[in-house]
């Protein structure tokens, strides 16, 4: 556990980098053997389009991440925060419980805030305008929606009382399940519903991603599914019944050009269809 804590506590952005891409690839072949949905695309113009918002939020979490990083000195300087208020304890049961709460704060209600507040749903709107979900969608987020996740995850630190090395495990292995749960991959039913009870997996992603309410209103989670399951935003719905996208922005033109899903937020509200 050294060897991690020491590792993650000066990862370069080499690495940082390395991870992101390498999953994508990963994932990207994966869902060319294993398909769930063979959707009729041009994936490659797609990819370009999803690639161009995770740019936007990496340059976001370039430009503020010293922010986070005295964010992550001050609670350890000042023993702020609830892991330094605990009680000492394995390092392990320390990492985890850290990486729970980080998980809850930073993702699980981040998410949960966006979809119930007017304003911060204009920006994640984005995310859920696709409708060819695959792993290059994990990070198709207006740079709007960046700010607004960063604040959050600075938030998450200073609640939860977390040492930097933590922040870069959980950022990255946040990455990588992102990536996974959007991939466009089929996991056997019983598999796929086993890892469900501990973390989130494809098939309960998807379902959050399908077109109208109530499901667009659940499976939050980003890491771990006990948040989605302990607050009751849990839903199933069979693949065969999902399709992606928001029910109002269905038309291509609008969620498939950076232009316009760069300009959605400040659109005027529309209704869904009818």
């Amino acid at each position: 556990m050294d060897d991690i804590i020491s590792y993650f506590a000066t990862i370069p952005s080499s690495h940082r980098s390395l991870i992101l891409v390498g999953g994508i690839a990963l994932f990207w072949l994966l869902e060319s053997a294993f398909p769930l949905f063979r959707f009729e695309y041009k994936k490659w113009q797609h990819a370009g389009l999803n690639i161009f918002f995770t740019l936007t939020t990496i340059i976001v979490n370039f430009v503020l991440a010293f922010i986070l990083l005295l964010a992550a000195n001050w609670t350890v300087q000042h023993q702020f925060g609830i892991l330094n208020w605990l009680p000492k304890m394995n390092i392990w049961l320390y990492t985890i419980i850290g990486l729970l709460l980080l998980d809850f704060i930073g993702a699980y209600l981040a998410h949960l805030t966006e979809h119930k507040t007017k304003l911060l749903w204009r920006f994640h709107l984005i995310h859920h305008t696709d409708t060819w979900i695959d792993t290059t969608s994990a990070n198709r987020h207006h740079p709007g929606e960046s700010v607004i996740r960063f604040v959050f995850t600075t938030l998450g630190v200073l609640i939860v009382g977390s040492p930097m090395w933590l922040v870069f495990l959980y950022q990255s292995l946040s990455v990588v399940f992102a990536q996974f749960t959007h991939a466009n991959i089929s996991l056997p039913p019983k598999l796929d519903r086993l890892l469900s009870w501990l973390i989130v997996s494809p098939d309960m992603h998807k379902v959050h991603h399908h077109y109208l309410l109530p499901y667009t209103d659940s499976n939050y989670g980003n890491i771990f599914s006990v948040w989605d399951r302990i607050f009751g935003t849990y839903m199933e719905l069979p693949k065969a019944d999902i399709v992606y996208g928001v029910d109002t922005h269905m038309d291509p033109k609008e969620h498939n050009q950076i232009k316009n899903l760069l300009h959605i937020p400040f659109q005027k509200k529309r209704n869904p269809a009818p």
